[in-house]
């Protein structure tokens, strides 16, 4: 059965999205199969991979409201070893459309549980909010890793994060933990990056891994080619921190 890990920060611009794209394909370059669900009705992942959002007959969306089946909207290798559920703006209607219907908060588990078996990862880019699509990413999810951008205020909204977790744990998903804090953006020139490292490390009970992701400007242009960052440019800087991220992602299976 694959491990599934949900990227979560309601904090925007943490580099969630950079994240989901480039741990998933330097998870396949390891030989990892992996399925990335876009759950964020911004859809940048799904164009990070060089998906039309906008072409798609069937998404995220389309299965949230049972108008497909799981199959029907797997875009399958988009890269080699990596498939997409992909998701667009119409997500963003998703919320309302489920006020009074029965289990909500189980509608993707449901779902996933019918391929999980076929992948090694799965991999869920949440959006910039504690919604509903958040809570089913999360009901779905054995654990949640958390981006974390280097700078001042880091650690605000992580309390809230942790707690959201909690009570997810406490009510729902009773398997759900934190997979680990990953610091992003990271700028090895200013002593702000290596402060807040020092920060979080210091106020938090959680795992925190060793790879720092540098802010890269490779990394930053990827996703206009549709692209990861392994495929764009493999020796940059950000291909190098992703390959490590991924190594030690893989490593702390089962603990």
């Amino acid at each position: 059965m694959g491990r599934i890990i949900a990227i979560a920060n309601q904090k925007g611009g943490v580099g969630k999205t950079t994240t989901a794209i480039n741990l998933s394909a330097a998870l396949a370059q390891k030989g990892k199969k992996v399925l990335v669900i876009d759950i964020d009705p911004q859809g940048n992942t799904t164009s990070g991979f060089g998906i039309d959002k906008n072409e798609l007959e069937y998404t995220v969306y389309e299965l949230i409201l049972g108008e497909c089946s799981i199959h029907d909207c797997i875009v399958k290798d988009v890269i080699p070893n990596v498939s997409v559920l992909a998701s667009n703006v119409n997500l963003a209607a998703a919320e309302i459309e489920l006020i009074g219907v029965d289990r909500k908060e189980y509608i993707l588990k449901s779902e996933i549980d019918y391929v999980k078996d076929y992948y090694d990862f799965i991999i869920i880019d949440c959006p910039p909010s504690l919604s509903m699509l958040t809570v089913n990413a999360m009901t779905t999810a054995s654990s949640v890793l958390v981006p974390i951008q280097c700078e001042y205020y880091a650690l605000e909204g992580l309390s809230q994060l942790i707690h959201t977790v909690n009570l997810v744990r406490e009510r729902l998903n009773p398997e759900l933990d934190i997979e680990g804090v990953v610091f992003t953006m990271y700028d090895s020139r200013t002593n702000l990056s290596m402060q807040v490292v020092e920060n979080v490390k210091n106020n938090i009970d959680q795992y925190v891994y060793n790879t720092l992701i540098p802010r890269n400007i490779r990394l930053a242009e990827a996703p206009s080619y549709g692209m990861p960052i392994s495929m764009y440019d493999p020796k940059s800087a950000g291909a190098e921190a992703y390959s490590a991220l991924a190594q030690e992602v893989i490593e702390r299976e089962g603990k």
